[in-house]
């Protein structure tokens, strides 16, 4: 029998129990309970998998799938978006959030379709090339779009990486991450983007942050159960930031005013969606021309996109 130490998928996760049972538990466990989201119907294409990925991004699920819906129906290939102004999709983005994503997506369709065929790439280097793809949407777009052997770690992976792994109940970001979770990952590709998605699931339903349900879940009991659950340091206390009144809230008062005009807005008439503080509205109005998504036409009236149809590639 080869050691556990040369293959460390094996190492022991419970009483008597090895991960590979329960890698295949787990799997099954998806199977049945996984959540029906549309992006994981069969038939979706990589891009339609990119596009999930990038608007999932700090949004909540019931807030992403009709404009989900809607950017697929509309754009079903990277083609069709990048023929399109950036104005259309910053307009499509709705009240989605953080619309520097939209102008991202539109410039990654550009670049799909001047240097990969129109084919979103199904490499990492290749992916992490495209405006707006990180890290974590370059691994998952390889595990959910292509079926390839790749660790997806968000933070839900992370805190069931910590319980069942380590035997910890959380912990930030670490360089080890990525190798800890390919090491969960079975050799086979469609088992292993299988159990990344099923890994994902589990954080996000039932290996929750402060109640965890144990009782439903396909691994119990984990390392971390078997140490009593003991509580993660308290982190060090943070304070979220204001949005009720706050440049963000300027600057998507200004977005949404100018989505809702076919036409571009005379500078008057784009001043009545801010009119709390003028200051601030001018400083959000300069933050988006610098961002590429809105520009100064001509006339001196203010249009969706840049002034050329691109976005900025600054972060």
């Amino acid at each position: 029998m080869i050691s556990s130490a040369a293959h460390p998928s094996g190492f022991e996760f419970s009483d008597g129990g090895r991960w590979p049972q329960a890698a295949q538990a787990l799997i099954r466990w998806f199977g049945e309970h996984a959540r029906a989201l549309p992006w994981r119907e069969p038939g979706v294409t990589p891009w339609g998998v990119l596009l999930s990925e990038i608007m999932l991004q700090q949004t909540q699920v019931d807030r992403v799938r009709p404009i989900w819906e809607e950017w697929v129906c509309r754009w079903p290939s990277p083609a069709a978006l990048a023929a399109q102004p950036l104005a259309e999709a910053l307009r499509a983005w709705g009240r989605l959030g953080y619309p520097r994503r939209a102008a991202r997506l539109h410039e990654a369709s550009r670049v799909i379709v001047a240097e990969h065929d129109g084919e979103v790439p199904d490499e990492l280097d290749a992916l992490l090339a495209l405006p707006g793809v990180g890290a974590y949407t370059a691994r998952a777009v390889l595990a959910f779009a292509f079926g390839q052997r790749a660790p997806v770690v968000d933070v839900n992976v992370r805190r069931v990486l910590c319980r069942v792994r380590r035997g910890e109940a959380d912990g930030p970001a670490r360089a080890q991450d990525l190798p800890d979770t390919l090491a969960l990952l079975p050799q086979d590709p469609a088992a292993a983007s299988a159990l990344s998605a099923a890994l994902m699931e589990l954080g996000q339903t039932v290996c929750l942050p402060h109640a965890p349900n144990c009782a439903a879940c396909p691994v119990h009991p984990c390392r971390w159960a078997r140490a009593g659950k003991p509580a993660a340091p308290e982190p060090a206390a943070r304070r979220a930031p204001r949005y009720a009144g706050s440049d963000r809230q300027a600057r998507g008062a200004l977005l949404a005013a100018l989505r809702a005009s076919a036409e571009p807005l005379r500078k008057a008439e784009l001043d009545q969606a801010w009119l709390a503080n003028p200051v601030q509205r001018e400083r959000a109005l300069r933050s988006l021309v610098e961002d590429g998504l809105v520009h100064v036409a001509d006339g001196g009236r203010v249009a969706l996109g840049a002034a050329d149809g691109r976005a900025n590639a600054a972060e």
